[in-house]
């Protein structure tokens, strides 16, 4: 797949990480990625990529903070391919434990938990590869098992078994992609994941511009 250039991908700069790497990977394969400090920042976007580093009660702290929570679950429930990266997949779910009970955006059911690396070290840095479980638009022309950076001590635990898109390893299974009709999420970094990456982001922004097309004028 190739996406359409010029495919506008609004990318939500909520405050908690370098979002540098991410729109300079999406540049590469022909998108246009908006980074958005505010809903209104994201007009005219095909799709919205919900990046994030860090703990998810300031994750999503700063989502209701800036607006972009009830702006992200509109966009979702609208029909509008997301996808979360690292914390913006966890805070797809319902909620998390870290540090203390939080909601989450409630996007995907079920909740975030400690990865329970057992005699691995935490956090869970470096290449793992990634078992797809599903056929995906997402995944097209991957291998079947792909190598993808992570960066993380949580993990999600979908309450459905049919939205776990991806598992991976690290002291236990885990869910590391997810995937319910338009809402998608990565516990990897797709921007620091090479080639698979790049792939991944590129039939990303090809779903956007097909969706994009099918909205009436």
């Amino acid at each position: 797949m190739q996406p359409t250039v010029g495919t506008k991908i609004a990318v939500i700069d909520h405050g908690t990480g370098n979002l540098t790497s991410l729109t300079r990977a999406l540049s590469k394969i022909g998108a246009t990625p908006v980074r958005c400090s505010s809903p209104g920042d994201a007009e005219g976007c095909a799709a919205v990529m919900l990046p994030g580093v860090g703990s998810f009660p300031n994750g999503m702290a700063a989502l209701s903070a800036t607006g972009f929570a009830q702006f992200i679950q509109s966009q979702a429930h609208a029909g509008i391919p997301l996808l979360g990266v690292c914390l913006g997949m966890q805070m797809l779910f319902e909620s998390s434990s870290e540090q203390r009970s939080t909601e989450g955006l409630g996007l995907l059911g079920g909740r975030v938990r400690p990865l329970a690396a057992g005699v691995q070290r935490l956090p869970h840095i470096g290449w793992s590869p990634v078992t797809w479980s599903i056929a995906s638009a997402l995944t097209a022309g991957l291998d079947a098992e792909a190598d993808m950076y992570h960066v993380h001590s949580f993990v999600a635990e979908p309450a459905a078994e049919e939205d776990v898109l991806g598992t991976a390893s690290h002291g236990e299974v885990f869910c590391s992609a997810v995937e319910r009709g338009n809402i998608y999420g990565v516990q990897f970094h797709p921007e620091k994941s090479s080639e698979a990456g790049l792939r991944l982001l590129a039939n990303f922004a090809e779903m956007a511009s097909v969706a994009n097309m099918k909205v009436p004028a």
